[in-house]
């Protein structure tokens, strides 16, 4: 079980390769909503990591994201993964990020610890 409070943080410099214009999601060259949400994401996969079990996982299942503020290439961005709720195999995230100059996001994000193979079997399955 992850403690109530938990926090993973995580900082990069926004690239051109993160850019909205890149990645197609839009025409502007600031950081891009979809490589957030994948970097607080990754935020809170890397807090779940020393608490699993054997052969266990996490799967994101719900991401609410709020972008508040576009953000340069150049400038380095903090995204903050804390531990809202934990209850069995169902985590809670509260999330926020930062640019050198304001809060740029918030939300919610939810996880599952799943056995790794039985999972991917299930997914696979999918394939017949």
């Amino acid at each position: 079980m992850i403690p109530v409070g938990t926090k993973k943080e995580h900082t990069f410099t926004v690239e051109e390769a993160h850019t909205a214009k890149n990645i197609q999601s839009g025409n502007a060259r600031v950081l891009a909503t979809p490589h957030l949400a994948a970097m607080l994401e990754k935020a809170a996969h890397e807090l779940c990591l020393p608490y699993l079990d054997e052969g266990c996982a996490t799967v994101g299942t719900n991401l609410n994201l709020n972008h508040l503020a576009a953000t340069p290439v150049g400038m380095k961005v903090t995204v903050t993964a804390t531990v809202t709720e934990c209850e069995g195999r169902k985590i809670v995230f509260s999330l926020e990020a930062f640019d050198e100059a304001e809060t740029i996001a918030n939300g919610t994000h939810t996880r599952f610890s799943v056995f790794s193979e039985k999972f991917q079997a299930k997914c696979d399955r999918k394939l017949s």
